[in-house]
């Protein structure tokens, strides 16, 4: 944005009108001192004489006459119909077309709503509160609903990136060296359920639909091992592995229905974005790794504590630990199969008395 003295604003047109009128300079040698066209200052000479140093100012570059443009009629009975009813855009569009005759498309009345400032709710109540509360996607017991997502990630070139060593370092590029290609990525497959928040994650090559289905069948032996054997409603995004016809075919025998979420609305399927989340934190960024083996490692460890240790110093897994997993008591069938491994899991009375963690991983140390 120009300053107010500069040459060619109002103030600069002022002097070159003045220069051609009170000096009586020729139009050419006043354009040419000012480095403008001739016309461009003929044209504010004109406008000087009409209107004086009115006519110096910009003019806007709206057109006059809009015949597209809604009827004031109409924009006053849109702001009626929001501020005494409430109605949305939609229903105001309806109203439009079938009461009074008179179409227009739900875009329209949306930015004329948002020009008169009652685009929002909050905008129409008396003290200005939001009185739509969001909702919940809540299930009923487990299998009801099943979480399945995927999370990209760089893997570790041996001996650590630069993440272990410093961006540009000598011992990061010594390391990039020693692969000559690009190290790739890690995909790590994550199934969740969202009643009891069991969990199944493996770090796979890559995220195509046979390396989806292959997956998806393992990680379901893994649940009926808990003692979820039907999954209900799978919920996944929209990915080409999800999408393709491949994968479905393949997982419709054992789910009762496959639902999308909504495209780029991740919160959809926020249990298991927030599982991803809680991994990253606690597990894949928590300390440094000197190989992808290494960290693949300690993926399989944390979700093994996330999945049956009970929640200490933060940790934030709620699954079948502790008193908020979903059974009201311990299967004892499962406290013999994940005694020898040494979790603080399964002790329900909150006395806090359980077998010692051998191999709790960063940061619940």
């Amino acid at each position: 944005m120009t300053h107010r003295n500069a040459p060619l604003t109002v103030l600069g047109r002022q002097r070159a009108v003045t220069e051609v009128l009170e000096r009586g300079r020729p139009i050419a040698h006043v354009a040419a001192e000012f480095h403008i066209a001739r016309a461009t200052l003929s044209k504010w000479v004109a406008r000087y004489r009409d209107r004086g140093s009115a006519g110096l100012v910009d003019h806007s570059s709206a057109p006059a006459n809009r015949p597209s443009r809604l009827p004031a009629w109409v924009v006053e009975l849109i702001e009626h119909w929001r501020r005494t009813n409430k109605w949305s855009a939609h229903r105001i569009a309806r109203e439009l077309a079938d009461g009074r005759g008179f179409r227009c498309c739900v875009r329209t009345v949306t930015r004329w709503l948002d020009r008169l400032g009652l685009n929002q709710i909050r905008d129409i109540t008396p003290d200005g509160a939001d009185l739509r509360k969001p909702g919940k996607i809540i299930a009923r017991y487990p299998g009801h609903m099943v979480h399945m997502d995927v999370k990209k990630v760089g893997k570790i070139p041996e001996g650590g990136g630069w993440w272990a060593h410093g961006r540009g370092s000598e011992k990061a590029l010594a390391s990039k060296r020693a692969h000559k290609q690009k190290v790739g990525y890690t995909y790590l497959h994550s199934m969740q359920d969202g009643f009891s928040r069991l969990a199944y994650t493996e770090a796979l090559e890559d995220e195509k639909a046979a390396t989806t289905i292959g997956f998806f069948h393992r990680a379901r032996v893994f649940f009926a091992a808990h003692g979820i054997t039907r999954i209900t409603r799978l919920v996944t995004d929209n990915g080409a592995n999800y999408t393709g016809k491949a994968f479905n075919r393949s997982t419709s025998a054992f789910i009762g229905r496959h639902q999308r979420t909504r495209a780029y609305t991740p919160r959809h399927n926020g249990k298991i974005e927030r599982y991803q989340r809680l991994m990253s934190d606690e597990c894949l960024y928590a300390r440094r790794y000197e190989s992808e083996n290494q960290r693949r490692e300690a993926i399989r460890v944390w979700n093994h504590h996330y999945n049956y240790c009970e929640s200490l110093s933060g940790w934030s897994g709620t699954g079948w630990q502790g008193e908020r997993r979903a059974a009201s008591a311990p299967r004892p069938w499962l406290l013999q199969l994940f005694a020898p491994i040494g979790c603080v899991s399964m002790d329900m009375s909150g006395s806090g008395v359980g077998w010692p963690a051998l191999a709790r991983p960063t940061p619940m140390a």
